[in-house]
C-alpha cells in the first residue's frame, strides 16, 4: 500500500496536488499528516525526507518527493486510472500547464498563502498578481470552452489537482469575478477527494502565522 505523508492540510498546497489527484483517480493509499508549525518546520520530517519537505511517497523500501513526480510515479502504476487525460494532446498540455504551475505564478503564492479556513476577504492586486490571474485564466478559459467542463479537460485530471491550491487562493483572496472561473472553482469544491481534504483541514487546530495573510 502506497504512503503519502503530507503537511498540514488547511495550508500545505504541495501536499494537497498529490494527494487530490491520487484520492480523485481512485488509487489506494494511505496518509500522514507531519504538522508544520514550528517556525522553520517540523523537524520529524527529517528522519523521513531527505529533503526535510512535503509531500512524500513511500512505497516498500522506495521513496518519492516533489508533487509532480509523485503524480507521475503512480500514473504509471496505475494506467488504467486515467490519472491524466486520455488524449494525447490534450494529455501533453495538462502536464504543461502542470509545470507551469509548478514553476511559476509567484505573485500570487507569495502575496496569497493556500489557507482553507480564510473567510472571504478581497486584498489589494498588484501588476504581478494581476499577471498571474490573466494567465490562469487564460488557461482555465481555454481548457474549458474546449472540453466543455466542467474541469480542464472534462474529466477531473491531475491538472486540476495541481491547480487545486489556486481554486482556494482565488476564492478566499476574491481575485475573480468572472462567471467562467467561478464556475471551474465551485466544480471543484464540489468534488469529493476535495470535499474530504478540506474537512479534514477544517479539523485541524494548528495555526502557521505567516500563512494567514
Amino acid at each position: 500500500m502506497l504512503k503519502l505523508y503530507v503537511g498540514n492540510k488547511n495550508y500545505s498546497s504541495w501536499s494537497m496536488r498529490p494527494w487530490l489527484a491520487l484520492k480523485a483517480a481512485g488509487i489506494p493509499f494511505t496518509d500522514e499528516v507531519i504538522p508544520f508549525d514550528f517556525p522553520a518546520g517540523n523537524p520529524a520530517i527529517r528522519a523521513i525526507s531527505e529533503t526535510g519537505r512535503v509531500p512524500l511517497l513511500i512505497d516498500g523500501d522506495f521513496k518519492l518527493w516533489e508533487s509532480l513526480a509523485i503524480i507521475e510515479y503512480v500514473a504509471e502504476l496505475f494506467p488504467e486510472n486515467a490519472v491524466w487525460p486520455s488524449n494525447r494532446k490534450d494529455r501533453a498540455l495538462a502536464r504543461a500547464y502542470s509545470m507551469e504551475m509548478a514553476t511559476g505564478f509567484r505573485g500570487i503564492r507569495n502575496a496569497c498563502p493556500m489557507n482553507l479556513r480564510r473567510p472571504q476577504k478581497p486584498m489589494p492586486i498588484t501588476d504581478e498578481m494581476r499577471q498571474d490571474i490573466d494567465r490562469i485564466e487564460t488557461i482555465w478559459h481555454r481548457s474549458l470552452a474546449k472540453s466543455g467542463g466542467p474541469y480542464l479537460f472534462g474529466n477531473f485530471s491531475a491538472v486540476d489537482a495541481m491547480f487545486g491550491p489556486v481554486v482556494n487562493r482565488f476564492e478566499a483572496y476574491c481575485l475573480t469575478e468572472h462567471p467562467v472561473s467561478l464556475a471551474y472553482i465551485a466544480a471543484v469544491k464540489a468534488h469529493p477527494a476535495w470535499q474530504e481534504w478540506a474537512a479534514d483541514a477544517a479539523k485541524e487546530s494548528w495555526i502557521v502565522p505567516e500563512d494567514e495573510a
